[in-house]
């Protein structure tokens, strides 16, 4: 069920970009006017827009509002292994186990860092999209670690800020087939949906402006242990930018790793952890860090290749 909006574009938007006039005139934030442009809820004038679209005055706007944001339910569900690791009145910070997702979507119907919130008993007050109130940050289903969740509607805004200006310190460990050359260095290639597969992402012209920064903790036979920062937070870029240079994170066949290493190894995922994770608080301005050990299947599996 979708509540369906219809409403006439005034003098002062004309020119604007369709998705930052329907964030004035609706009272939405530009993600989620994005988000409903994409998924085909907005029209101008009886014809589909996209979200960079220009508006002008007299247009007629209909965006049809779904009831529960994209139509996705939050479940409560507590998960098992999601460990808290900080929580005020502000935010959370939690550690997320592989397998879960950061929230509820059309193509996810399994347990969320949402959900187990909701299960758990956690209020999140933020304005936006239910199944995703209070998400500042994403980490892939298959990504475990460190991951913050606002509470309130300023640490909301704040954070958010903060992710976009990359004040946040984002770092991840990841163990990649075969040896970068150099061992330090900086990745910066674009990102966008692959052409063939909209399941996964790729480097390619056109794509999002997309920095990685790599350096080598440990090098074995065949194998690297790297530490990573993001400079900036696209979809799957670490396991992209890796497989761009030819050294895909090792687990991880949907961008080119052996299936075959990973099985020797025990990996059912890519070895991939969100380590650490650093911000100021938006409350008390005090610069906090937070840590996260590797699980135990990428632990075991480290352990293997340290042993030859």
């Amino acid at each position: 069920m979708s509540d369906v909006k219809v409403l006439l574009i005034p003098e002062g938007l004309e020119g604007e970009r369709v998705d930052a006039a329907m964030a004035r005139m609706l009272g939405l934030s530009r993600s989620r006017s994005s988000d409903l442009i994409a998924a085909g809820q907005v029209q101008l004038d009886g014809v589909q827009v996209a979200k960079s679209d220009r508006v002008n005055a007299g247009a007629m706007l209909e965006v049809a509002m779904p009831e529960s944001g994209n139509g996705v339910a939050v479940v409560p569900q507590v998960v098992e292994g999601l460990d808290i690791i900080y929580d005020d009145d502000d935010l959370v910070v939690v550690d997320k186990p592989v397998g879960v997702a950061a929230h509820p979507s059309l193509g996810w119907s399994g347990p969320s860092v949402v959900g187990h919130l909701a299960g758990a008993g956690f209020r999140i007050s933020t304005s936006g999209v239910p199944e995703r109130q209070g998400v500042v940050q994403r980490l892939d289903v298959g990504t475990s670690g460190l991951m913050v969740v606002a509470k309130s509607e300023n640490a909301y805004t704040m954070l958010k800020r903060a992710f976009k200006q990359r004040t946040v310190d984002k770092t991840y460990h990841t163990l990649v087939q075969g040896h970068p050359d150099p061992f330090v260095g900086t990745i910066e290639a674009p990102i966008g949906r692959h052409p063939g597969a909209d399941y996964k992402m790729a480097v390619m012209s056109g794509g999002r402006h997309s920095v990685t920064h790599y350096q080598t903790l440990e090098a074995f036979v065949g194998a690297t242990l790297l530490e990573v920062k993001l400079e900036t937070g696209r979809t799957h870029q670490i396991r992209v930018h890796m497989a761009a240079i030819r050294h895909p994170c090792i687990g991880d066949p949907t961008y080119g790793a052996d299936p075959v290493l990973a099985a020797r190894l025990g990996l059912e995922r890519q070895w991939l952890h969100a380590v650490r994770l650093g911000f100021t608080h938006p409350r008390t301005s005090e610069y906090v860090t937070f840590e996260s050990p590797y699980p135990p299947d990428l632990r075991r599996a480290l352990d293997l290749v340290r042993g030859g």
